[in-house]
């Protein structure tokens, strides 16, 4: 069964809008997984424009699922607080530091040296770690030399070209790289763009998917259909089997 990660991101960018702590990220989460969410996803920045270091860990207190912390270990406090906060998954993503969001995934090979070195030191933590990369093989293979439990396959391309005459082309790449990723013994998550148009077709046709994360589409779902009714339409999308 694949799982439902919510990334709360865009709930703290709500909050920090007016100051205060209105939407209260701790009462999200809990509700999140209430309803049926099977883990909770943060990614910090260094500049805290939406999650701050505080909210990772007063949610490491009340997460109940799994928590997955996402961000780039060489920026800001990211890996000091994961190190110390020991959540279910680090996610590591090359983010830049312009960056409005995360637009692409670690060249393994390149960074493969550093890589094993933050990697290790996640595991001697008990961390699951997970390495954010485009659809690419060579990458893929790069993730299990460093070490790596999971990939994140960064699904912006699936997501753009959904429904247009490339998006077989373009899907056929992510079919490939879960199947080697599965060959390699690597977990296999997705994320970015995900939405209720495109995530019943990722799930049935991108083989060994165990994990989700989705922020920004389901929130503002959420606001025309209710947070609840939300995560359990993203769920109905995760029921058929490939």
């Amino acid at each position: 069964m694949t799982k439902l990660s919510v990334n709360i991101n865009k709930f703290a960018t709500l909050r920090n809008s007016r100051g205060g702590n209105n939407p209260n990220l701790i009462r999200v989460a809990m509700d999140c997984e209430r309803f049926g969410a099977e883990g909770i996803t943060v990614h910090p920045r260094p500049d805290e424009r939406h999650i701050r270091y505080q909210d990772v860990f007063d949610l490491a207190e009340i997460v109940k699922t799994e928590f997955n912390i996402e961000g780039n270990p060489k920026k800001g406090r990211y890996l000091e607080i994961v190190l110390q906060v020991q959540p279910t998954q680090a996610t590591l993503v090359p983010d830049a530091d312009n960056a409005l969001t995360s637009n692409t995934g670690w060249d393994t090979i390149a960074h493969e040296s550093y890589l094993k070195e933050v990697i290790a030191s996640l595991k001697a933590k008990g961390i699951r770690t997970s390495i954010f990369v485009d659809p690419i093989e060579k990458m893929i293979e790069g993730a299990a030399k460093v070490g790596a439990d999971r990939i994140e396959l960064y699904t912006e391309s699936y997501a753009h070209h959904y429904n247009t005459p490339v998006h077989t082309t373009t899907f056929e790449a992510y079919r490939r790289c879960a199947t080697l990723a599965h060959k390699l013994n690597l977990g296999i998550n997705a994320g970015h763009d995900l939405s209720l148009e495109n995530l019943a077709f990722l799930h049935q046709n991108l083989p060994y998917l165990a994990e989700v994360s989705i922020g920004h589409a389901l929130v503002c779902d959420a606001l025309y259909l209710g947070l609840e009714n939300t995560i359990r339409l993203y769920k109905k999308q995760l029921l058929a089997t490939y």
